[in-house]
């Protein structure tokens, strides 16, 4: 019996090599090039103003954070409101910057929930982290309002997020700045690499310099320019070397242009997934906002006895993933566990099912199938234990 993964990323590889090669030949593999390609590319596609290609989601999310602290004069123990349910390069990202994580619950959507955000707001609370978990949207508009009402700074963890539009307008410009990943295993595959959106062009500029260790003019920028100075720079601060690089844009640039179709793709498993549970005792899926088309980067559904059904889905040959662990769990978070009850529910029942474009109606039908025998039998194993 053939394995059913989680995830396996699609390249169209003629395509890819026919990129790289041209950075080859060229000799130019680095930063620029097919980086500025790119950048400009992704913002003709999101009709974002500012984008600049890094070496990861998570570089990202930490100039996010580094250069509005810097900017609004942010103070060492301030608060940013988050969710403790996400990948841990989302909270960690804070404690890098020496602020203080102050965890709101979820809802449904598995995103954060306003009426949580808004009591957790303090006079030392600087900004709000939002994660489009999955590449759902969730309250997304009730939290920007929020933010703008109560003068908070929104970033946007838009990792999952890549086509994600809510009433037809793609995702980004919502935020003060919204932080994208393309993975190796996300909807628009590279090896790693990341792009980051602010909304303000001075910040753009700015962090330009603080991905390139505070240096004010690139390598590309230098090659590209005229006279006998050209190879002159200064460096105005102590930076990171967070800069993508062409091979990876090159692979990014070939996958835009299938993004949308591997999207719908991705959309139409999510409603095969659903017509198929509907009736399955036992499982619930977790709704995709009202307005949003999604990416669909993950399809979860939520269960009792959730590691029992893991291990026989595993049995029969299909191994669908965990996203995420409540992050109060962890050992730098435990002060946090117990704050967030709906967030710590979630962790122990969601399931990701397997999702991504090598996958058929029947692999779907099979996976379903699969549920409805592992979940009975999961419940059954526990109660007899229990007994």
């Amino acid at each position: 019996m053939e394995a059913i993964q989680l995830f396996v990323p699609t390249f169209r590889v003629e395509e890819c090599l026919a990129a790289i090669r041209e950075c080859l030949e060229c000799g130019w593999t680095g930063l620029g090039f097919k980086t500025v390609e790119f950048e400009e590319a992704w913002k003709a596609y999101t009709n974002l103003p500012h984008a600049h290609f890094l070496n990861s989601g998570t570089s990202a999310l930490h100039l996010a954070v580094r250069l509005l602290k810097e900017q609004d004069e942010w103070q060492d123990g301030d608060e940013v409101i988050t969710t403790p349910l996400t990948f841990v390069s989302t909270n960690h990202v804070l404690l890098h910057e020496n602020l203080r994580p102050v965890f709101a619950d979820v809802d449904e959507h598995l995103c954060l929930d306003p009426a949580s955000v808004a009591k957790r707001i303090t006079y030392k609370t600087r900004a709000v982290m939002f994660v489009g978990l999955g590449g759902n949207s969730g309250r997304l508009p009730e939290i920007v309002r929020l933010c703008r009402r109560r003068k908070l700074r929104l970033i946007l963890d838009a990792a999952h997020m890549a086509g994600t539009r809510v009433g037809g307008v793609h995702i980004g410009g919502e935020a003060d700045v919204a932080c994208f990943s393309f993975h190796a295993v996300k909807n628009l595959p590279t090896a790693d690499s990341g792009m980051i959106c602010f909304a303000d062009g001075d910040f753009d500029a700015d962090v330009r310099k603080w991905t390139w260790l505070g240096i004010n003019k690139d390598t590309y920028s230098r090659t590209i320019s005229q006279g006998a100075y050209k190879w002159y720079y200064d460096v105005e601060h102590a930076g990171f070397k967070y800069h993508g690089n062409s091979i990876m844009a090159a692979l990014g640039l070939v996958g835009l242009k299938y993004l949308d179709q591997d999207n719908a793709y991705r959309r139409q498993l999510a409603a095969w997934y659903e017509s198929q549970l509907a009736d399955v005792p036992g499982v619930s899926v977790v709704p995709i906002a009202a307005g949003c088309e999604s990416s669909r980067h993950l399809f979860q559904i939520r269960v009792a006895h959730r590691d029992e059904v893991m291990v026989a889905l595993n049995g029969l040959q299909i191994f669908p993933g965990v996203h995420y662990r409540d992050n109060s769990s962890y050992p730098m978070y435990a002060g946090a566990h117990g704050t967030c009850p709906q967030a710590h529910r979630a962790s122990d029942e969601v399931i990701s099912l397997p999702m991504h474009l090598g996958l058929q109606f029947r692999d779907v039908e099979r996976v379903c199938h699969a549920l409805r025998t592992a979940v009975p039998v999961a419940d059954l194993a526990r109660r007899r234990r229990s007994a």
